[in-house]
């Protein structure tokens, strides 16, 4: 609806993103002055559901909470009820839950940049749209995304909603040989996922810049994927890093009306995660191949420090974590020893216990309480699209007033850029709809005897 420089823009329904939600703009005299990423998909109460649950079960309930990344939330919820029975697993175990990683970051990465994102830069309407005017390009990816279901197929027994991960290791660990069988799809897939940085960095993008504070884990001497410390960028450079066990007095959760997940801070501030935050923090463990794909896709270099805040150039940066992802894997086939157990005994504690790791579209947190039998009390979960929203409602804005400044682009043009501002993110919506606590209030009529 448009009256002379004020309107009201409604998208309903979103495409290209996991989940449901709309989007809303209001624009009073040509200025933006409500932009809202209304998720109004059904709360999947899943810390309710494992209130009451064994401490052994979580890895398996909360893989289901997604899809494209039920691994980032196998592995946070088995750091965090590790952590509060305080046991510490086998160094070669961690090495195969961070292939098992690998994996995921591959399979998703690709799959957003060629099936969610590319169709943006390139004017179609989707990836189906993408394959008749791109098929050698869109063949490309799909060979990407199945090399990264093979890693999560023989290390977690399927590839989606792996069973094989347990809590303190796996039910079983391979063969070196079955690895091994892994090599030569992996080295094809390097040289595809170069390719692939080198195909997105010919897009154009918009010039813009998020001033949101960049927030991912860090690990010192590898870039950070299966755990770490909780570090923040701030837009002034300032590096700062939190005790995990205080994620929660840092990022701080709210209910806004217009949203079925919540709404999260740090310190306060708008906060984004995912592929900019942990390029920026993390960029100087990249492999030489990431880094050098980096350079040439002018994202600069990030054994440097480079830093892009530019939310539209995040398909660069996530080209570049294929990469990365791709190397680090067949570095770990290649010194792959088998563990002498697949996993170690967790016997179940009373205690309190954290856990994050890089998803990837960014930091989840999971934090459990376990009574004396391991009966979990209390958990909750942080997914990386809750702590995205504010970060991705200030794109919004800042995206569509620049259009509104440059020009009087239509409802259908500025419904596009905006829909583009949000794909930017790769959220995934029914990740972050899992908050709501429930409360049950049982009332008892009197009786008459």
């Amino acid at each position: 609806m448009t009256h002379r420089g004020s309107r009201t823009l409604h998208v309903g329904s979103l495409t290209r993103v996991e989940g449901e939600g709309a989007l809303h703009l209001e624009v009073q005299d040509n200025t933006v002055t409500r932009a809202q990423l209304q998720i109004y998909e059904p709360p999947r109460f899943f810390e309710a559901f494992l209130r009451g649950r064994a401490h052994t079960e979580p890895p398996d309930i909360t893989a289901r909470v997604c899809g494209i990344c039920p691994v980032a939330y196998q592995m946070s919820a088995c750091a965090a009820i590790e952590d509060a029975c305080g046991v510490t697993v086998d160094p070669r175990v961690v090495a195969l839950r961070r292939l098992l990683y690998c994996g995921e970051w591959i399979e998703s990465q690709t799959l957003h940049i060629y099936l969610l994102h590319a169709p943006d830069f390139l004017g179609c309407d989707g990836a189906i749209e993408l394959a008749r005017t791109a098929r050698g390009h869109v063949e490309r990816g799909l060979r990407l995304k199945q090399a990264g279901n093979a890693i999560l197929d023989l290390l977690g027994g399927r590839a989606i909603h792996p069973v094989n991960v347990r809590l303190g290791g796996f039910h079983r660990a391979p063969a070196p040989a079955e690895l091994q069988t892994l090599h030569a799809r992996l080295t094809h897939a390097l040289e595809d996922a170069r390719l692939t940085a080198a195909w997105v960095s010919g897009f154009e993008f918009p010039d813009t810049e998020t001033d949101a504070d960049l927030l991912a884990l860090a690990t010192p001497g590898t870039y950070a994927i299966e755990g770490g410390t909780p570090a923040a960028l701030r837009l002034d450079g300032n590096l700062s890093t939190f005790p995990l066990h205080t994620f929660l007095d840092r990022v701080r959760e709210e209910h806004l009306p217009h949203s079925t997940a919540l709404y999260s801070t740090l310190d306060g501030r708008r906060h984004l995660t995912g592929s900019l935050a942990r390029f920026a923090i993390s960029g100087r463990w990249l492999t030489r191949p990431a880094r050098d794909a980096a350079v040439a896709a002018g994202l600069g270099d990030p054994w440097e420090g480079a830093v892009c805040r530019n939310p539209f150039r995040s398909i660069l940066v996530r080209a570049v974590e294929v990469v990365y992802a791709v190397t680090e894997a067949l570095r770990l086939i290649e010194t792959y020893e088998p563990p002498s157990r697949p996993y170690v005994e967790v016997p179940p504690v009373v205690g309190t216990g954290h856990g994050a790791t890089e998803a990837p579209r960014g930091l989840l947190y999971h934090r459990y309480a376990l009574d004396a039998d391991g009966t979990v009390t209390d958990a909750r979960l942080v997914p990386p699209t809750a702590q995205n929203q504010g970060a991705i409602e200030d794109d919004l804005r800042r995206t569509a007033q620049a259009a509104l400044d440059a020009g009087e682009p239509d409802d259908a043009e500025l419904a596009a850029l905006c829909e583009r501002a949000i794909r930017n993110h790769d959220p995934c919506i029914s990740c972050s709809t899992h908050f709501l606590d429930l409360t049950v209030e049982r009332t008892r009529s009197a009786r008459t005897v």
